[in-house]
């Protein structure tokens, strides 16, 4: 355990005492915006603007590497400090740390040329990845070095992005973001499979929590990161029944999981229940993924949405209203609109899955309806808890 100058940290300003603050704040605000604007693109507002790579290559790369990768980032930074007793980052490494975030996301937006957005966009990750590793190699925690792993993956798969875009190689740039998403939702599983139970005895008062299956746990990461392999070598672009098949075993264990950790009590508490469904998009997710790859879906859009928007999105609009409130001392009490924001959130989702096919652009415009107010009612409540001291008078 580091010894540390309480004087020192209190003396920096309260945003950049720990990464969950400046991260989650700049991440939730980018989701705020990207998807108005992208469906204002897609109705054809913004013909004479357009930024790096367009619209779609801007969209697919932003809510991945923009708005995931920053949440990601920030929970990390400020776990890591948990897990090993050693002091988070803070103060101006941190503010340098989410301004080249930033520009990397102006770099996209205004739009950069490749060339010149190339060397903001790839410092990002593996800032993050050498940060994480120095924290845990320090304390020799061997547990969390799968983390590590899939940052540099995370990196490795953002550099094929880039290089798609520098050569404007369409197909590179849809292995990487792919790629990307399936090593996120290996994340998911790795993390998740940790704090849900966790946060699941806590929010019901159980005396302990579930037991981990260390067997599923690791199958669960293998064979998601082999997907992940799989779509970076572009096996994915076409049906494949070996990766149904894995998909399918691999849905099926996640399935396991929510059943083991489920309680009927957690639909009382919405910040369990928010990252039950959640969870439960997982699942969805990849059965009509697998269910494509079998042929029986004419389009994998939906199935990648329950992944991204549902799974991705709403486990991170759960974790980030969740951690917010414990990293700033108060207690595990949702505002009383979160529950609505979740609500609304799930119900755009499920829009956007399942009436995209029906009624395309009314339910574009209903799902980008419901995840904006759900993002703006997360900011209007938890800006300020992110930018003002802890209110038990502790650091972080």
């Amino acid at each position: 355990m580091q010894i540390v100058d309480r004087n020192q940290v209190l003396a920096i300003p309260p945003l950049w005492r720990l990464g969950f603050r400046p991260l989650f704040l700049a991440g939730s605000g980018l989701a705020l915006l990207a998807i108005p604007l992208w469906l204002a693109a897609l109705l054809g507002l913004f013909a004479d603007w357009q930024p790096t790579g367009g619209w779609l290559a801007w969209h697919r790369h932003e809510m991945v590497f923009g708005f995931v990768v920053a949440i990601i980032a920030g929970f990390l930074l400020t776990a890591v400090q948990t897990w090993t007793g050693r002091v988070g980052l803070s103060g101006k490494p941190l503010m340098a740390l989410t301004a080249v975030w930033l520009a990397a996301r102006l770099g996209w937006l205004l739009g950069l040329p490749p060339l010149w957005l190339l060397p903001l966009e790839l410092a990002f990750l593996p800032a993050v990845a050498v940060l994480m590793a120095q924290s845990l190699w320090a304390v020799k925690q061997s547990r969390n070095y799968p983390v590590v792993l899939v940052l540099s993956l995370l990196a490795a798969a953002d550099a094929v992005v880039m290089a798609g875009l520098v050569t404007a190689n369409e197909d590179w740039q849809r292995r990487g973001v792919l790629a990307a998403l399936w090593l996120i939702i290996a994340l998911i599983g790795l993390i998740g499979g940790r704090v849900i139970p966790f946060f699941t005895q806590r929010g019901l008062r159980k005396p302990t929590a579930i037991v981990p299956w260390p067997w599923l746990d690791n199958s669960l990461l293998g064979g998601t990161l082999l997907i992940a392999v799989c779509y970076a070598l572009g096996l994915g672009n076409t049906p494949q029944l070996g990766l149904a098949g894995l998909l399918i075993v691999i849905a099926t264990g996640h399935g396991v999981r929510w059943l083991r950790w489920r309680d009927v009590g957690l639909w009382r508490v919405p910040l369990l229940w928010s990252l039950y469904l959640a969870y439960l998009w997982l699942i969805v997710g990849m059965l009509g993924v697998a269910l494509w790859h079998l042929g029986v879906f004419a389009t994998v859009s939906p199935a990648f949405h329950a992944l991204t928007m549902g799974a991705i999105s709403g486990m991170i609009l759960a974790m980030i209203a969740r951690v917010t409130l414990g990293h700033t001392g108060r207690p595990l009490q949702e505002p009383a609109a979160m529950p609505f924001a979740f609500a609304l959130f799930h119900l755009g989702v499920a829009v956007r899955v399942f009436g995209v096919m029906g009624w395309p652009t009314a339910a574009l415009v209903i799902a980008s309806s419901c995840w904006t107010l759900a993002f703006a009612l997360y900011l209007w409540y938890y800006a300020p808890m992110l930018c003002q001291a802890r209110i038990d008078g502790n650091m972080g």
